[in-house]
C-alpha cells in the first residue's frame, strides 16, 4: 500500500498487528510513523515513552524481538515495537540459495513471524522497517528479496521517492498550510536548491516562514540567504546571460558570485553540467522541456521541470557548434583553475569574454 492508503486505514479502523515498511523515502515514513504511534499510544508523552520500544535486527535476532512483542508489559497496556534494519536478517551465500529454493515450510525468521501473525499480542503493533534499499537500479532486486523474506506480512507500506510533479504539489501544500507567500518562480528556485527532497523542503519552508513571518512574499534573495545550495540558481542566470551573449550581465553575475564567496571551481562545475546536458539534448533532437525531462529521467538522471526548462533555454540559445566550443572552453578553464596559485576570477572572466565574443 502507499503511505496515503496507510494513513487512511488508520483513520478507518484499528491498525494491523504487523507492518512492513519498505523504502528509503524519509518524509512520508516519518509521517506514517508519527500517525501510527498516535493511533496506538495516544498523544500523552508518558504513554509514548513507556509504550514505544525500538530495536535493530543488526544487533538483535528477530526471535528475541518477537518474544518481546509477546511479553505483556507492566507499564503499558498498548505497545509499538519498532524493529529497524529488517534487511539485516536476509540469508547470505549458500543460505540464501537454500532459502530461495525452499518452497514453503516455517523454518527460521519466516516461520517465527508466521507463528506470531497467527496469534498476535492484543494491543501491540509490530513494525519491521527496511530503509536501506530503493526501488530502482541495483537496489530493486535486494528490496524484492526483503519483500519475499517477509511475505507473511500482508500489510506492507512502500515509501517510494516523490515524482517531480508530486514534490511540487507537496511544496505548494506545505507553503499554503504554513501561510508562506511563495510565488511560482521562488517555488521553482526552492525545489531546485533542495534537489526535490521532501524533508528538506519542509524544513526550508518552515525557516522561510520564520524569516518572513508570513507578512510578505518570499523573494529570491531570501532563498539565496537561507537555503543551502540556492546560489546554484545564480549559475543558471549566468548561463542565460552567456546564451544571449550578454557580456555585461554575465560579468555582473560573476561579480555577485565572487562577493558572496562562491567557490569558483564549483561554479564552473555547474556551468559544465548545464552545457553538457544541453549538448546531449541537442544531439538527441529533443524539442521541449517535457522531452528533455523524460529523456534524462529514462537515462537515470532525475530532472525537475524547472531544470528541464533551463536546459531548453540553453539549447535554444546555443547552436551545436557553439555548445561544443563552450564545453571545450570549460574544460580549458577547469584545467587553468587547477594550476598552481591561479587567480580564479581572472580565469572565469576570460571564459566569459571568450564565450560572449562575436
Amino acid at each position: 500500500m502507499t503511505p496515503d492508503q496507510f494513513l487512511q486505514s488508520l483513520q478507518k479502523g484499528a491498525p494491523a498487528p504487523v507492518y512492513l515498511f519498505l523504502g528509503p523515502e524519509p518524509y512520508q515514513r516519518e509521517r506514517c510513523r508519527q500517525a501510527l504511534i498516535e493511533a496506538v499510544l495516544g498523544s500523552a508523552p508518558e504513554e509514548r515513552e513507556s509504550g514505544l520500544t525500538r530495536v535493530d535486527l543488526s544487533e538483535l535476532p528477530l526471535a528475541a524481538a518477537l518474544d518481546d512483542a509477546r511479553a505483556l508489559s507492566l507499564f503499558a497496556s498498548r505497545r509499538v515495537i519498532w524493529i529497524g534494519g529488517a534487511e539485516a536478517v536476509l540469508p547470505r551465500g549458500r543460505a540464501a540459495t537454500a532459502a530461495e529454493s525452499d518452497e514453503g515450510g516455517e523454518a527460521g525468521d519466516a516461520g517465527q513471524l508466521a507463528a506470531y501473525l497467527r496469534e498476535p499480542t492484543p494491543g501491540t503493533v509490530v513494525v519491521l522497517e527496511s530503509s536501506r534499499y530503493g526501488f530502482e537500479g541495483e537496489d530493486k532486486a535486494k528490496l524484492e528479496r526483503v519483500q519475499k523474506h517477509f511475505a507473511a506480512i500482508p500489510a506492507q507500506v512502500e515509501f517510494r521517492p516523490f515524482s517531480p510533479e508530486a514534490v511540487r504539489s507537496l511544496a505548494q501544500a506545505l507553503a499554503k498550510k504554513t501561510g508562506l507567500q511563495l510565488g511560482l518562480a521562488e517555488l521553482a528556485m526552492l525545489l531546485d536548491a533542495t534537489g526535490g527532497d521532501a524533508t528538506r523542503i519542509a524544513v526550508e519552508i518552515e525557516k522561510l516562514y520564520l524569516f518572513t513571518g508570513g507578512a510578505r512574499k518570499v523573494t529570491a534573495d531570501d532563498i539565496a540567504v537561507l537555503v543551502p545550495d540556492a546560489q546554484a540558481t545564480t549559475i543558471f542566470a549566468l548561463v542565460a546571460a552567456l546564451g544571449r551573449s550578454d557580456r555585461t550581465r554575465a560579468l555582473e553575475i560573476l561579480d555577485t558570485l565572487a562577493r558572496e564567496g562562491e567557490y569558483m571551481p564549483l561554479a564552473l562545475t555547474f556551468l559544465a553540467t548545464q552545457f553538457r546536458a544541453a549538448l546531449v539534448a541537442r544531439e538527441a533532437g529533443l524539442r521541449n522541456a517535457s522531452q528533455i525531462q523524460a529523456h534524462f529521467n529514462k537515462l537515470g538522471a532525475r530532472m525537475w521541470p524547472q531544470r528541464a526548462r533551463e536546459i531548453e533555454q540553453t539549447v535554444g540559445a546555443f547552436s551545436k557548434a557553439k555548445l561544443e566550443r563552450a564545453v571545450g572552453k570549460l574544460f580549458a578553464a577547469d584545467r587553468a583553475l587547477r594550476d598552481a596559485r591561479p587567480d580564479d576570477r581572472i580565469v572565469m572572466e576570460e571564459l566569459i569574454l571568450t564565450l560572449t565574443a562575436a
